[in-house]
């Protein structure tokens, strides 16, 4: 029963990508800005992830902590 570490990275990963895309769509940004980030998100996984976190669009309610 080896379950492997890449395919629990991956799954994480696809996890944190979906919330990601879920996050930008709901977001006030304009639509443009919204494309763009989620065709960041799709082609580059993890790097687009980390990015989204970074400097990716924030709710107001967020904006503030």
């Amino acid at each position: 029963m080896g379950i492997e570490v890449t395919g629990i990275l991956s799954l994480l990963i696809l996890i944190g990508d979906v919330y990601a895309i879920v996050k930008t769509l709901g977001s006030g940004a304009g639509t443009l800005r919204k494309v763009l980030w989620i065709v960041v998100i799709l082609f580059l996984p993890l790097l687009g992830l980390v990015l989204w976190f970074l400097f990716g669009p924030k709710n107001k309610a967020t904006a503030r902590l």
